[in-house]
This record gives C-alpha cells, structure tokens and sequence, in this order.
C-alpha cells in the first residue's frame, strides 16, 4: 500500500491488479442508482477480456464489436435486475456469449457471402481478420484456425473459447453460459476432437489447435450513443438453460 502511494506522489504509473469485485458491484449500484460515469467506469475494467471473447467467438471483427455493442446496451438497461447471485464479471461476460450467440444464430438463419479479409466495405469499414502485420505464415494459420472454429457447434464453439482460449475455469464458464460444469467439460471435448480433425495437418508446425483466432487487441470504441435495441439478450441465462436441455450435435 505505501509502495502504491509514492508512487502515485512521484508521478509514476501504479500496476494494475485483478479488478476487485466489490468495486464491481459498487460500481453497478451506483449506475442504477443514476451515476452517469458508474456504467462505463465498470466496462473499462473488463472490456480487453469481453472483446476478446466476443471476437474470438464471432470471428469477425465488425461482427464482435456489433455483438459487444448489443451486450453493452442489454447489460446497461438490464443493471437494475442484477440479482448478485454471480459475479458482476461472470454476469457481463454471459450477457456478451449470449449476444454473440444470438447473431451467430441469425447469421446462420440468413446467410451472406462474406468479403475477403481485408476488403473494405462501400461505408469504409474494414472487415474482419487478423491484423495486417503479422507474418504470411501465421496470418494464414491464423485464418484457417479461425475457419475451423466458426465450423464448430455455436454451443461447442462458445466452450472452447471461454475454456481453451480465454483460460476460464470450467466452472466459471458453466456460470457464464448458465449449464452444468460436465455440460461444459462435454462441449469442450467434442469441440477439441473436431478441431483435432480439421486442423490435424497444422500439428507439426502450429502447435496447438487451440491457438487464439486473430488478435485479441484494439478494442472498438462501444458507446451508449447507438439505442437500437439488443434482440435477444438479457441479464439473465434463460437461452444458455434451454440450451443446456439439447443434445450438442
């Protein structure tokens, strides 16, 4: 603590440690309670990990910060039903699967052809992919791992991020995707035997299948200035418990 202080009194940055979940909850009481700056002071301590969910489970850049947008709206409107029977982290992260969950769905309901990585777009955006500096080899190892992924199971797929990628405890994500912790351990097996199959000539040269999907870096700006309503997601886990009832595929 006194260390933390003079260095504060010299100028000098103070490291960050783990965000405190009782920060987290004051922080969420005071945005219901109609602090202006409470909401996003709570979505700055955990946006690096909610971004690098949402993009490694989309895939795409402008479709994760779309669902990151979608989650960040739900879980403002939604704070006054915060029940505190998880943590305020745990609860976030559920509401950002479940958005991505949601237009995964819709995409695959409604399927479009997507442009090459790289291309831009009539409005100027630029489409998803791994970032243009990394070397050939592993921008295309990149792509391929990321293909391999949105092949799998939405429900598979969602696993294997928080678990293998992210470093969740199974126990954490069966809180985040609202299903028992064997549901979790069952969905991470199948998803890692398919990805053993599709990424099996990576293996001598990529290590391991479960290698991060594209960089989890530059986190889009996600504001309260878009009100279109978030379809399909809210503070609780009510689509992750109807899930949890069907068998995977």
């Amino acid at each position: 603590m006194e260390e933390r202080d003079t260095r504060r009194t010299a100028g000098l940055p103070t490291p960050a440690g783990p965000a405190d979940p009782s920060d987290d909850l004051a922080l969420l009481r005071a945005h219901v309670a109609g602090d202006r700056d409470a909401f996003a002071q709570l979505f700055q301590r955990h946006r690096d990990r909610l971004w690098a969910v949402a993009l490694r489970t989309m895939g795409d850049r402008e479709e994760a910060a779309d669902a990151l947008q979608d989650a960040l709206l739900s879980a403002h409107r939604a704070a006054s039903r915060f029940r505190g029977d998880s943590a305020v982290t745990t609860w976030l992260h559920r509401i950002v699967v479940n958005a991505c969950l949601d237009r995964i769905r819709r995409r695959q309901a409604h399927p479009t052809v997507p442009l090459p990585d790289g291309v831009r777009t009539d409005s100027g955006s630029a489409t998803g992919g791994v970032e243009p500096a990394a070397p050939v080899h592993d921008h295309d190892t990149a792509l391929v791992v990321r293909e391999a992924l949105a092949a799998l199971p939405v429900e598979q797929r969602a696993a294997l991020v928080l678990v293998d990628v992210q470093g969740y405890p199974v126990a954490e994500v069966a809180k985040i995707l609202g299903v028992a912790e064997g549901t979790v351990k069952s969905r991470c097996a199948r998803g890692r035997a398919r990805l053993a199959v599709l990424l099996g000539h990576l293996r001598p040269t990529a290590g391991s299948a479960g290698t991060p999907a594209g960089s989890g870096s530059g986190v889009p700006p996600v504001t309260l200035g878009n009100q279109r309503r978030a379809e399909g997601v809210g503070s609780g886990s009510g689509r992750s418990r109807r899930d949890a009832k069907q068998e995977d595929t």
